[in-house]
């Protein structure tokens, strides 16, 4: 089994992985209808009828109340001290602390095999006695613990934990119906009744085995999607786990709120998904994550269909709003406009459904403020998924891309030809990436770097040199043509030095592709006619460009160093300076591998003739003045 397909197999199997775990800690309610409902919200289901009898149980306030009642009316059992005086009813006062800690309004004292009640008033302890008749008493009570727990557990008991009975075909609740108080106790008692029986239990497990059907199911929609519309994405293991890890944080983070706290799921800002991928993707793939992590988070959602039609706009805002991360500040208006439209379609789809103002719930605003919060959080995140996958965010390109930055700054000082050149190089690429639809900061950001690998020795480039002979041309040609080679190797070692991102270090290996230092080649060949040429000494090591934007780069960069070859800047001699460069490196085969269209490449000798027509336009001369 070759490495290709181990990693199509691996990323994958990422994504069935990731069906499992997520299964795995989906919560399990204690509700083994596995329907979600509230009180105060409309039955989103199908009418539903009883299968079979079962009684309504009482709830644990219910439960409790009963309780305390049948406390209140109980009596401990206490037993006469012999040989004490009885005039008056007297116990300690810890048995006095015990009574009324317990809720009990009235004692029972058994004597020869029988009890009498008394009022908890006709009984004292030591000191109580004393301050109520003025002189001291003995203790002559005590309690009868065992008797007592033991009657009060057979009294607890006796209390039915149910209070009326379904009968079978009745109706529990209807579709659309809003969900009282007796309704949510009614459906929660069939629950208690199905996790009793064998089968309640099979239906818990087909109820898991459903949602690991409908989990596979929406990670395999989004496989599709990537297999006919993003084929890139999927080929490639980091963009597959960075996809991957997205949902597991948001959906992890979803089953650990839902399952250890009762706080609303509208907590978790599912909006990082879109943004996140909006930022080193593109729109579209952003709006089809979303939807897959919401239709997997609407499984556990408390109430799925308000969830879902609320996480759909958030996601639709989200992606619109930030169109390109260039500033911090987009992070936080799209925050704003996210908290905006939870509270407008949460108030629109609670009218809707219920038609009740008082339907409204106060706390899921302060909700959508929280969520709106830990949604600019995920600027830090963007940070972390760069180090982590090798992606560049527009933030990252926008900050390589201050010429007074350490290393822009040291090629400006170093080689200053080349700076110049990489400046005219980056107008005339983000110029062209702009009118085919390319990534223009990418780019912009790859041309101000192509060229870093000259700083290491400026002198043997000619835009360097001023008043100066070109040390190369007394070289061997084939020595010469290594030197000019070098600036590659050079620049990928000064890039990586600097921590450059590695998409800007692949324009610096491919501006040249695998072509020909034709200057010096052409130089041996016509000095040593007939003799048998070795390419690989002329021939820069590669890769070719695979991207639309490295193509760009390598005409930009041929056709602005053939520009300044020019005797003569005319609209004729541009343009055929244009044509005659990137004619050669298409018969070249060096675009072979890259997505541009014959239309884009049209497109773009268009905008370099009429850039570097601009750039060289004729100033008039201005007249001397006459003395």
């Amino acid at each position: 089994m070759n490495d290709k397909i181990v990693n199509q197999v691996f990323r994958l199997g990422a994504f069935v992985l990731l069906a499992a775990v997520l299964v795995l800690l989906f919560p399990r309610y204690n509700n083994s209808l596995r329907y979600h409902y509230e009180v105060g919200k409309p039955w989103a289901y199908a009418t539903l009828r009883a299968e079979y009898d079962f009684p309504i149980y009482k709830t644990d306030e219910q439960f409790a109340k009963e309780q305390e009642r049948m406390r209140s009316t109980f009596a401990p059992y206490f037993r006469y001290i012999p040989r004490v005086q009885r005039q008056v009813m007297v116990i300690s006062l810890q048995e006095m602390e015990y009574i009324q800690e317990n809720g009990f309004s009235r004692i029972a004292i058994v004597q020869n095999s029988l009890a009498r009640t008394y009022p908890l008033s006709d009984v004292y302890t030591p000191k109580s006695a004393y301050e109520h008749f003025g002189y001291e008493c003995t203790r002559n009570l005590t309690l009868d613990t065992a008797m007592t727990e033991s009657y009060l557990e057979k009294q607890l008991a006796s209390i039915s934990p149910t209070q009326g009975l379904v009968q079978a075909g009745e109706k529990i609740i209807g579709q659309g119906d809003i969900v009282t108080d007796r309704h949510y106790q009614v459906l929660q008692s069939l629950s208690r009744t199905l996790e009793g029986d064998s089968f309640g239990q099979k239906q818990h497990a087909l109820s898991v085995f459903g949602e690991a059907m409908l989990v596979f199911l929406f990670l395999c929609l989004f496989v599709l999607y990537l297999y006919v519309f993003r084929p890139q994405y999927l080929r490639s293991t980091s963009t597959v786990l960075f996809f991957c890890l997205q949902i597991f944080i948001v959906i992890g983070l979803s089953c650990a709120l839902l399952r250890f706290s009762s706080l609303s799921i509208y907590l978790i800002p599912f909006a990082w998904v879109p943004i996140l991928t909006r930022v080193f993707f593109d729109s579209r793939t952003a709006l089809f994550l979303h939807f897959t992590t919401i239709l997997i988070a609407s499984l556990i959602a408390p109430a799925p269909v308000e969830f879902f039609f609320i996480q759909i706009t958030v996601g639709m805002v989200a992606v619109s709003s930030l169109n390109d991360m260039t500033r911090r500040a987009q992070l936080i208006q799209t925050a704003g406009w996210i908290m905006l439209t939870q509270v407008v379609a949460y108030t629109a789809f609670t009218f809707a459904q219920t038609g009740v103002v008082t339907a409204i719930d106060p706390w899921m605003f302060l909700y959508f403020l929280i969520c709106a919060i830990l949604t600019v959080g995920c600027y830090g995140l963007i940070f972390i998924f760069e180090r982590l996958f090798r992606f560049i965010s527009s933030i990252t390109l926008i900050e390589l891309t201050d010429i007074n930055s350490d290393l822009l700054h040291a090629l400006a000082e170093r080689a200053p030809g080349t700076f110049q050149h990489s400046m005219q190089v980056s107008n005339l690429a983000s110029e062209a990436a702009k009118e085919v639809g390319a990534n223009t900061l990418l780019v912009r950001t790859g041309a101000l770097y192509h060229d870093i690998g000259k700083m290491t020795d400026p002198l043997y480039y000619v835009e360097n040199q001023t008043g100066v002979e070109n040390p190369l041309l007394k070289m061997d040609p084939r020595d010469a043509a290594q030197v000019v080679i070098a600036h590659v190797s050079e620049g990928i070692k000064i890039a990586r030095r600097n921590h450059l991102p590695e998409v800007i270090v692949n324009f610096i290996a491919t501006h040249h592709g695998n072509s020909l230092v034709r200057y010096f080649y052409n130089t041996w060949c016509n000095a040593h006619p007939g003799e048998e040429v070795e390419t690989a000494l002329f021939q820069y090591p590669g890769p070719k460009p695979t991207t639309r934007e490295a193509a760009i780069l390598m005409m930009a960069d041929a056709v602005e160093a053939r520009s300044r070859s020019l005797s003569e800047f005319t609209e004729q001699s541009i343009g055929n300076a244009v044509d005659q460069m990137i004619d050669a490196q298409i018969a070249d085969g060096q675009f072979a591998e890259t997505p541009l269209s014959f239309k884009d490449v049209e497109d773009i000798r268009r905008v370099f003739k009429s850039r570097l027509i601009a750039f060289n336009h004729h100033r008039i001369s201005y007249p001397t003045l006459n003395k």
